[in-house]
């Protein structure tokens, strides 16, 4: 089973993720890396690894279909099975989601359908709300509306700086997202889970 992750930052979902390969929580191989940002520190993070990376800022192509072509023969010249969105900040149009249907994950920092988009847990913080959370769904056209596939909850307790639910945050993401990103590969073989 063969990965490709898509990141735009940081890039610390992404090394979850291959750590979990690494350490055998995760049976794939992760041979692909997407990222639409040039200085994007994810880039220099995933040099011990032998991915192939496509840098593919959207304002280099003449047109979002042509930008969403190039990800698409990429990702189906390495034979991808499964696309994870790990901190990737572009919606993903008709192309890409008929290339991979129901083969495209992401996560997303907040109990969707609250607080979609950019700011999950910023939003959260802001609104006041006692609970957030993450949450792992498969990507539709919309932001953050795909079907739900796991969630896990955090109770927010008074006086938590918005720093300590960014970590809190961060925490689940990191050991919720390989567990979810295994039970997917299972399914896909064929496997009981």
């Amino acid at each position: 089973m063969k990965l490709a992750l898509f990141a735009s930052g940081n890039g610390d979902n992404v090394m979850a993720i291959l750590k979990a390969i690494d350490q055998g929580q995760i049976e794939s191989q992760a041979v692909a890396l997407v990222c639409d940002q040039a200085q994007a520190p994810v880039l220099s993070k995933v040099q011990p690894y032998s991915l192939d990376i496509l840098l593919c800022p959207p304002e280099a192509y003449p047109s979002r279909s042509a930008w969403e072509q190039e990800i698409i023969e990429f990702l189906k010249e390495r034979q991808i099975d499964l696309v994870v969105l790990a901190g990737f900040m572009r919606i993903l149009g008709k192309g890409l989601l008929q290339a991979f249907p129901q083969r495209i994950l992401n996560i997303h920092p907040s109990l969707l359908p609250l607080f979609p988009g950019r700011q999950g847990i910023l939003d959260a913080y802001q609104a006041g709300v006692n609970q957030t959370g993450v949450t792992i769904h498969y990507v539709d056209q919309g932001i953050d509306t795909g079907e739900i596939i796991a969630q896990e909850k955090l109770t927010i307790p008074k006086g938590m700086t918005l720093e300590e639910l960014e970590e809190e945050i961060h925490r689940i993401e990191h050991r919720l997202y390989p567990q979810v990103i295994q039970e997917i590969i299972k399914e896909l073989k064929g496997e009981s889970l």
